[in-house]
C-alpha cells in the first residue's frame, strides 16, 4: 500500500511538472530569426535611420516561408504622413506589453532599412513610446537580434537601458 502512494505522489508530481511547463515557454520559437539567418543578413547597419510617428496598426507577420511568426507595426511617418512598415522580431520574444504600446501611440523608432518581399521595411533596433520608456529588440551598433543572445549576454546588453 505504502508503494502505491508513492507511485501515485511520483505520478501527481510528474503531471504537475509538465503542466507547469507547458504554461511556460522556456525557450522562445525564432525558427529564421536566428543570426545568421537569411531575414538576419537583410539587417545592414549602413542603411541604419530613425522615424517618429503614430502606430496605426500592430500586426503578426512571416517574412519569409517556413519563419516564426513575428510582431510588426504600421507607422503613419510624422514627416510626410506616409505608412511604413516596421519589423520588431518574433512574436515570441516581443513584448509590447513591457512598454504598454498600442494602437494610436507616438513612437520614435531606430533600426535599419531594407527589401523584404519586394517592400521596403525598417527593422528596429528599438521602439522609443515617450521620453523614459523603450523596448530594444537589437544592439544599436551592429544590429545583432537580442533574441539570439544567451541569457547572460542579453541581460548586460539591457542592465544599462
Amino acid at each position: 500500500m505504502r508503494k502505491l502512494a508513492v507511485l501515485l505522489c511520483l505520478t501527481m508530481l510528474v503531471c504537475l511538472a509538465g503542466v507547469a511547463h507547458a504554461g511556460s515557454k522556456a525557450k522562445p520559437d525564432i525558427k529564421g530569426w536566428e543570426k545568421g539567418s537569411e531575414y538576419d543578413k537583410l539587417f545592414d547597419p549602413k542603411e541604419a535611420d530613425s522615424m517618429k510617428g503614430r502606430v496605426v496598426k500592430i500586426y503578426d507577420i512571416t517574412p519569409f516561408d517556413g519563419m516564426a511568426t513575428g510582431v510588426a507595426l504600421q507607422v503613419e511617418d510624422k514627416k510626410d504622413k506616409s505608412l511604413e512598415t516596421v519589423h520588431l522580431g518574433p512574436k515570441d520574444f516581443v513584448d509590447l506589453g513591457s512598454i504598454g504600446l498600442k494602437e494610436g501611440d507616438q513612437v520614435k523608432i531606430v533600426g535599419a532599412w531594407a527589401e523584404v518581399d519586394g517592400h521596403d521595411v525598417l527593422l528596429a533596433v528599438k521602439v522609443k513610446k515617450g521620453e523614459n520608456t523603450q523596448l530594444k529588440v537589437r544592439r544599436t551598433r551592429d544590429g545583432f537580434p537580442f533574441w539570439s543572445m544567451p541569457p547572460d549576454a542579453l541581460r548586460a546588453e539591457t542592465s544599462g537601458d
